[in-house]
C-alpha cells in the first residue's frame, strides 16, 4: 500500500497532489453457384453429365474432390500424390485420373466414386483424352496409350512419330468424343494431328507454333482445332488452326493472359484468361470473335485485383448449361464457380424515370433493351411498380419494345414516397433474362411530430416520461420510440412500438442513468412523409462521499463535523455509477478566519465497483477544520456520459 501524507494545515499552499489511493483500483477481442473447394492445388477438372457431377484433382493435396453442380462435396478420393489429368469415359461410367508420381492411371466408378482400378503406364502421365475407349496420355515430351478393353490391360508409349516435341513447355492432348479416331498433341514448339482408329498413332500433319500454349481443344466436327496463346508480338486469345493443314484461321480475341480453352459439344468456344482486372472466362459462337457473354470474378481477399482462372480450369456441362471454372485468390483458396446460361446473350434493359413527380399525377416512363443481336420489334416486357402500399410489387400493364428496342409507358403513382419502376425481359433460347429499374421520389405531405423533454436535465436513476405527439396522416399511425443512451458500451435500443393514441400521443419511460438521445419516429404512409424527431435529455452522476477514521460527529453552528485526532490521516471513499476509464475528483477546501479557501483538486480513478478510496495525511495539530467533496465532471472525469455532478461536502476537524 503507497503511503503519502499531507499537512492540512499548510494546504492553502499545497494541491492535493500528494493524497494517495487507500484501497487503489481493487475489483472483482451472380445467381451463379460458387464453393470453396477443400484443396491446394487445381489439375484438372471434368463434367460427369450423367450424374451432375464435376470432378476436380489436386496434385498437391493428392486427392480428387467430387462436387455436384452446385460446389457442394460428395465425394473425396484421396492417396493420389500428384494426381493431374482427367478424363471421362464415352458412357459416363469411368473417370480417368493420371496419377503422376506413381506412373499410373486410376480408374473410378462415377456412381459410387470408388476407385475401381490401377493401370501402371511406365511414365508419368499428364493430360488425358478418351478416344475410341482408348485412354491417351502425355508423358514428357511425347504421348502414350493405355488400352483397357482386353483380357489384360496393354500399355504403349512414345507415339509422337515425327513431331519434336521439346522445350520446357507442358503436352497437351485434344478429342472430341464427336470426332472418332482423331487425336490432337501440341506443346510451345509444334502442334499435330493424329489418326488413332487402329494401333497407335498415323501422323496426319504437323506445324510449328511460336507462342506459348496452356490448353488445347478439338471442334466437335473435327475442323478446327483450338488452342490458348499469347504473344506480346500477336496479341492475346484463341488460335485456331485447321485440322486438315494446321494453316492458322481467325481466332477469338481475349485479353492477356489466355490460359484456357474448351469447346462445347455444339461448338460454342469457352476461353479463359489470367485476368486481374478484366474478364476471367469469354463465351464465344463458333466463327464470331466478339464473345457472346463473359464473366468477371470477385475480388475475395480484398487484395488489389480479383481472383483469376486457374490454368486449363475450364469445362462445359454436357448440355451446354453451364460452364464450370475454378478461381483462385491471392491466400491460394480455390473457388469452383457454376456460370449459368453461358451460350445465350446477356442483354441490359435501360429504365429511366422522372427524379420527381407529384403524387396522384401522371408520370412518362422510358427504356430501352438492347443486346449483342437486336432483339425484334414487339418484345415484350414486364413491368412491376414497387411503392410503400406495395412493398411486393405490384404488376402493371407490359410494354413493347419499338424497332431500335425503345419503349415507354405511363403511370399514375397512387402512394408518396420512393416508387420503382422494374422492367424485366424473360429472355429466350439465345438470350438470358435481364431486368432494369429506376426510382422516382414522390412527393408526400409534410408530418408532424413532436418529442418533450428536450434539454432537461435529471437526478440520477429518475424515471421520466416522454411522450411523442403525431399528427394528421393517412393511414399509418404508429409511431416507434428509441433511446441512444451516450456511450459506447450501451447501443440504441427500441423502446417501444405502438399505434398513437385517439390524441395521437405515445409515452414511453426512460431509466436516467446517462445523458441519453430519446427519438420518436414516424416512417410515413402513402400520402405523408415519413418523420424523425429527437430530445436529448441529461442525467447527473450518481456521487457520494463516505469519511471514515474518525472518533465522533459533533455540530459546528450549523454543520456536522467529523472529528479526528490531530495525528489520525482522514479517508474519504467516493461511490459513483461506474463507467470505463472514469475518474472521480476530491476538492479540498480549508477554513481560515471565517471564509474556505481552495486548496486544489485531483482525480482519481474508479474501479470497476465504482469505488475510489483516498487518505488525507492528518496536520499534526489541532483547530483545524476543512471539507471535501467528490464530483464527476463531463469530459474531465474520462467520458461525457453524465453531466456534471457534485456530491456533498465532508466537513472534518482536527483536536488533541
Amino acid at each position: 500500500m503507497r503511503r503519502r501524507s499531507i499537512s492540512t494545515a499548510t494546504a492553502l499552499a499545497v494541491v492535493l497532489s500528494s493524497a494517495a489511493l487507500v484501497t487503489g483500483m481493487a475489483g472483482p477481442a451472380a445467381a451463379d453457384a460458387a464453393k470453396v473447394l477443400p484443396v491446394k492445388s487445381v489439375g484438372d477438372i471434368v463434367v460427369d453429365g450423367a450424374h451432375r457431377r464435376v470432378y476436380v484433382s489436386d496434385p498437391t493435396g493428392g486427392k480428387i474432390v467430387v462436387t455436384d453442380y452446385s460446389g457442394t462435396v460428395k465425394a473425396t478420393l484421396t492417396g493420389l500424390t500428384g494426381v493431374t489429368g482427367l478424363a471421362l469415359s464415352a458412357d459416363s461410367g469411368q473417370v480417368y485420373a493420371a496419377v503422376k508420381n506413381g506412373n499410373r492411371i486410376v480408374s473410378v466408378e462415377t456412381g459410387t466414386y470408388t476407385q475401381t482400378a490401377s493401370y501402371p503406364v511406365g511414365a508419368a502421365p499428364g493430360d488425358l483424352e478418351v478416344v475410341d475407349g482408348r485412354i491417351w496420355f502425355a508423358h514428357g515430351t511425347d504421348f502414350g496409350s493405355l488400352d483397357v478393353s482386353g483380357a489384360e490391360p496393354v500399355v504403349h508409349l512414345a507415339q509422337r512419330g515425327d513431331v519434336d516435341f521439346h522445350g520446357a513447355f507442358g503436352m497437351f492432348l485434344a478429342a472430341d468424343p464427336a470426332v472418332p479416331g482423331v487425336l490432337v498433341a501440341g506443346n510451345g514448339g509444334q502442334l499435330a494431328v493424329y489418326d488413332v482408329s487402329a494401333d497407335g498413332a498415323a501422323l496426319r500433319v504437323k506445324g510449328d507454333m511460336d507462342t506459348a500454349v496452356e490448353q488445347l481443344d478439338l471442334t466437335p466436327d473435327g475442323s478446327q482445332v483450338l488452342t490458348s496463346w499469347g504473344a506480346p508480338d500477336r496479341g492475346y486469345g484463341l488460335g485456331t488452326y485447321s485440322t486438315t493443314d494446321l494453316t492458322e484461321l481467325a481466332g477469338y480475341p481475349i485479353d492477356p493472359y489466355p490460359n484456357a480453352v474448351r469447346v462445347a459439344p455444339d461448338g460454342s468456344v469457352a476461353g479463359g484468361s489470367e485476368s486481374w482486372y478484366d474478364p476471367d472466362v469469354h463465351i464465344y459462337r463458333p466463327g464470331d470473335p466478339a464473345p457472346v457473354r463473359e464473366y468477371d470474378f470477385p475480388d475475395t481477399d480484398n487484395s488489389s485485383g480479383s481472383d483469376t482462372l486457374v490454368s486449363g480450369a475450364l469445362a462445359w456441362a454436357p448440355d451446354a448449361s453451364r460452364v464450370f471454372a475454378v478461381s483462385a485468390n491471392h491466400y491460394g483458396t480455390f473457388t469452383l464457380r457454376a456460370l449459368t446460361d453461358p451460350t445465350k446473350e446477356l442483354p441490359t434493359v435501360k429504365v429511366s424515370a422522372p427524379a420527381a413527380s407529384e403524387r396522384a399525377k401522371k408520370l412518362t416512363v422510358t427504356g430501352k433493351l438492347t443486346s449483342k443481336t437486336r432483339l425484334p420489334a414487339g418484345t415484350g416486357l414486364k413491368v412491376t411498380r414497387t411503392d410503400i402500399e406495395s412493398p411486393s410489387g405490384k404488376a402493371l400493364a407490359p410494354v413493347k419494345t419499338k424497332a431500335d428496342g425503345s419503349f415507354s409507358f405511363t403511370d399514375t403513382p397512387p402512394a408518396g414516397g420512393k416508387v420503382t419502376y422494374k422492367v424485366s425481359y424473360a429472355g429466350d433460347a439465345t438470350h438470358a433474362p435481364a431486368s432494369g429499374s429506376d426510382a422516382v421520389n414522390v412527393s408526400r405531405k409534410a408530418t408532424a411530430l413532436t418529442l418533450n423533454n428536450n434539454g432537461k436535465l435529471y437526478a440520477y436513476g429518475k424515471d421520466v416520461t416522454f411522450t411523442a405527439h403525431l399528427g394528421t396522416t393517412y393511414k399509418n399511425r404508429t409511431v416507434s420510440i428509441y433511446a441512444d443512451p451516450f456511450g459506447s458500451d450501451k447501443p440504441k435500443k427500441l423502446l417501444k412500438t405502438a399505434k398513437v393514441n385517439s390524441k395521437g400521443k405515445l409515452s414511453a419511460t426512460v431509466d436516467m442513468t446517462r445523458d441519453t438521445a430519446v427519438t420518436a419516429v414516424f416512417a410515413g404512409d402513402a400520402r405523408y412523409a415519413a418523420k424523425t424527431v429527437k430530445s436529448t435529455a441529461y442525467a447527473h452522476a450518481k456521487v457520494s462521499t463516505a469519511v471514515s477514521r474518525h472518533y465522533k460527529t459533533g455540530k459546528i453552528g450549523s454543520r456536522t463535523y467529523y472529528y479526528f485526532r490531530k495525528n489520525t490521516d482522514p479517508v474519504f471513499t467516493t461511490t459513483m455509477n461506474y463507467y470505463s476509464g472514469r475518474k472521480q475528483r476530491l476538492q479540498l477546501q480549508v477554513y481560515y478566519q471565517g471564509s474556505w479557501y481552495d486548496s486544489g483538486s485531483e482525480y482519481f480513478a474508479l474501479a470497476t465497483n465504482g469505488k475510489s478510496a483516498v487518505r488525507v495525511g492528518a496536520p499534526g495539530e489541532s483547530g483545524i477544520r476543512a471539507r471535501v467533496r467528490s464530483s464527476y465532471i463531463n469530459g474531465s472525469s474520462g467520458d461525457t456520459v453524465n453531466s456534471t455532478t457534485h456530491g456533498a461536502w465532508k466537513y472534518i476537524t482536527f483536536t488533541n
